[in-house]
């Protein structure tokens, strides 16, 4: 079974901890997942099965959608409620106009900084491991593209702070809880995330995923490599999947007799069945990526 599934996670689980469910469910050592989803984070997770789970590297670019609650009048050393307060002020009322202004001006490209909680490896070691061990690292920025930001809920206040939702589609790489925590510095006031559900990934809603407990009841859909690569430029020839399968290079004439362009990467199928992946390096397509 070679395919893409896609989970509902619940909160509390880890990322891992679904793969290893989904290893003991189809019996399989050869399961991954694209884009790690926080344990206290629900929502889409797409977890890959046997071949499939070389496909991680062409699909970076799929955009993300989150739902998530931004608290304002506490900040956490994690972003979120699992860490341990760092700031905290009583929020009797907040400049809604300003918030929603703030929220605007964090739409298009920013440089972020993630969570000192989180597994980006800095000099071999994940930042998570320099956190507990009360290390100091220096934490390289990253720039990420928020597409889209909305306020999708009125304001509530409670506990001396207060709380509200945004919605947020964004690159691949984009720490939800770092931009709660950016939205709070923009607003000069301590802010963290204190609940995140992605909604989507890609093309694949929410409404298209299933519990861990559906697939064990043998409830899902296993999708097909190609239901994620449909963005890319696709040729289905047989002469095609035939240099494929032994690793030819293909010049940039005949890709753009096949397709009228040449395009910077493009696959090679045949009917439902994935072959290849090839990139255009030095001005001829290599195969950079083949399917058995």
């Amino acid at each position: 079974m070679n395919g893409i599934l896609v989970i509902n996670k619940d909160s509390k689980m880890t990322s891992h901890d679904v793969v290893n469910q989904i290893r003991k469910i189809f019996n399989t050592k050869k399961v991954g997942h694209l884009g790690t989803l926080d344990p206290l984070a629900t929502g889409v997770l797409l977890v890959c099965l046997n071949e499939a789970t070389k496909i991680g590297p062409f699909v970076d670019h799929l955009t993300k959608t989150y739902l998530a609650t931004i608290c304002l009048g506490k900040s956490s050393d994690t972003f979120d409620l699992e860490g341990n307060i760092t700031e905290e002020v009583s929020i009797d009322k907040v400049d809604e106009k300003k918030v929603d202004e703030v929220l605007k001006n964090f739409q298009g490209s920013y440089l972020q900084t993630p969570p000192i909680f989180s597994a980006i490896k800095v000099n071999g070691k994940k930042l998570y491991e320099y956190a507990r061990a009360n290390e100091k690292v220096e934490i390289p920025k990253r720039n990420v593209e928020i597409y889209s930001i909305k306020r999708v809920s009125d304001f509530s206040y409670r506990n001396h702070c207060c709380y509200f939702d945004i919605e947020v589609a964004v690159s691949s790489g984009t720490y939800i809880r770092s931009l709660c925590y950016d939205i709070g510095q923009a607003l000069q006031i301590p802010a963290l995330m204190a609940y995140l559900c992605r909604t989507r990934v890609g093309k694949f809603r929410i409404d298209d995923a299933y519990k861990i407990d559906d697939v064990i009841n043998q409830k899902y859909k296993l999708y097909n490599m190609l239901d994620l690569l449909d963005d890319y430029p696709i040729i289905d020839d047989n002469k095609f999947s035939i240099l494929a399968k032994y690793g030819r290079k293909i010049s940039l004439e005949i890709v753009k007799a096949k397709l009228g362009e040449n395009p910077k990467r493009f696959i090679i199928k045949d009917n439902d069945k994935l072959i290849a992946i090839y990139e255009l390096v030095n001005n001829i397509y290599r195969a950079v990526r083949v399917w058995n």
